[in-house]
């Protein structure tokens, strides 16, 4: 859009804030799908095994360390340690370990993580209010879809020009999300949305250093203090969103009303969602997933391959370091893990990412070229393998359909947090929580929940 187009979309959008605040406020547990409520559950235990395989992340160890020093009220836990602080530290705390090891999951409509953004502080206020679980799956779930709404009516501009959605728009979605747990009236909704709008910052070029997972920590932060303050009267720009020099002119060129306004198949964003299955920036994974198919139905072995060439999104910068030299910076890099892939080396398992400066990982990452182009999505991958004798194979793929059985993925789901938490809750903790996650709907008080993994403590594998 030129500026001049932008305007005109903007000044036709006059209400857009008040209007996806209404909607959001509007969303009653009772009245969710539920396939909805799966997911919405199933966000829940995707982003607790994040949180608990994340604690002894160092920038965990930082914030979580800075948070002791500032002291403050024990209103909510730090997930895994028997420490508490006030709710805007344990949603600071709880957001960067759930980021920190970017295995948690995504949506492409904002593209970004939401769950990541808005479930810390969601439910450290959950915690220090009692909230029951339906009251507490409604509130996320009104959030994630305002997020989702935001993200298709800035996206694509707003991430190419450099802005980490997660933290942004992040930002908007758990203002709303506690918004509504919090019973606020339209018009405190629309103030604590553009609280958490002026508070919306966080760049791109911090991926694969610490402030990536800090990203999500703060975006949760944020949201909750803009409701918080929102209740207590504090007022802000009730039309953040449209307004001139507003969100959205100030984050990007695109104004897509239309694309804000319309409804998603099924009726809801958050069955997009999609669920990480390798440990690493979702733009890499259908990179991962096109190496590994060549490699199991051709039985390759690295000495058969002379060279592997990754075509992928102009937007896929993020995930194209080329020689990364730690293991998170490794989780950003297309010729990584695809060596990895061909090596066949787990991209599940959380110890892989040490690997990347192993002899044999360099080898291959050095005959891997990676070329991004535009009109490719960021989930879309072609992959050609040219092998020593002459023969060449190539593979597309696109890794950004969500599973339709949503059954399937529930089990896909509780099998990852198996893997990730069962180590560090013991097994019988472990299914204990899985069940208590499974029938998180019908609880009274989400407590128990929490209280369940608030020590996790390190239990013996």
């Amino acid at each position: 859009m030129t500026v001049s187009e932008t305007t005109a979309a903007c000044d036709a959008a006059q209400g857009l804030t008040a209007r996806l605040v209404g909607d959001a406020l509007a969303t009653r547990f009772d009245e969710l799908p539920a396939d909805v409520r799966r997911v919405a559950r199933d966000c829940v235990a995707d982003w607790l095994a994040c949180v608990l395989v994340g604690l002894d992340e160092p920038a965990v160890t930082i914030v979580s360390e800075a948070a002791r020093e500032e002291g403050g009220h024990p209103q909510a836990s730090f997930i895994g340690r028997a420490d508490k602080g006030s709710v805007l530290q344990a949603a600071l705390v709880n957001g960067t370990a759930s980021h920190a090891l970017d295995y948690d999951d995504v949506n492409l409509s904002v593209p970004g993580h939401m769950s990541a953004a808005i479930i810390p502080g969601l439910l450290a206020l959950a915690q220090e209010r009692g909230a029951s679980g339906a009251d507490f799956i409604a509130a996320f779930v009104a959030g994630y879809e305002t997020a989702c709404r935001v993200g298709k009516l800035v996206e694509p501009a707003h991430y190419a020009n450099g802005f980490h959605a997660t933290a942004t728009i992040g930002s908007l979605g758990a203002a709303v999300a506690c918004a509504h747990l919090l019973h606020l009236s339209p018009e405190q909704a629309c103030h604590a949305l553009g609280v958490a709008a002026t508070q919306a910052a966080g760049l791109k070029v911090m991926f694969g250093t610490m402030a990536k997972p800090l990203h999500a920590g703060l975006a949760s932060q944020n949201g909750l203090r803009a409701a918080l303050l929102a209740r207590k009267g504090f007022i802000s720009r009730a039309d953040a969103l449209e307004c001139p020099q507003g969100f959205a002119r100030a984050h990007g060129g695109d104004f897509r009303l239309d694309d804000a306004l319309t409804r998603p198949a099924g009726g809801y964003h958050l069955l997009a969602n999609l669920f990480k299955f390798h440990a690493a920036c979702y733009s890499t994974h259908s990179t991962i997933d096109a190496v590994a198919a060549l490699r199991q139905t051709h039985s390759l072995t690295a000495d058969a391959v002379s060279s592997i060439r990754v075509v992928a999104g102009e937007g896929c910068t993020i995930c194209n370091i080329q020689s990364p030299s730690t293991a998170l910076e490794a989780k950003f890099s297309l010729r990584v893990t695809a060596a990895f892939a061909l090596l066949g080396i787990d991209t599940s398992g959380l110890q892989t990412w040490d690997r990347v400066n192993d002899a044999d990982v360099v080898a291959v990452r050095d005959r891997v070229a990676v070329d991004l182009v535009p009109g490719m999505g960021l989930s879309d991958s072609e992959v050609s393998i040219r092998l020593r004798d002459g023969r060449e194979l190539r593979l597309a793929h696109d890794c950004g359909t969500p599973m339709a059985d949503k059954a399937a993925q529930s089990a896909r789901v509780q099998a990852k947090f198996r893997a990730l938490a069962g180590p560090l809750l013991g097994e019988a903790r472990c299914e204990q929580v899985l069940a208590l996650l499974d029938g998180l709907d019908g609880q009274a008080d989400v407590r128990e929940l929490v209280g369940q993994v608030a020590e996790a403590e390190r239990a013996s594998p």
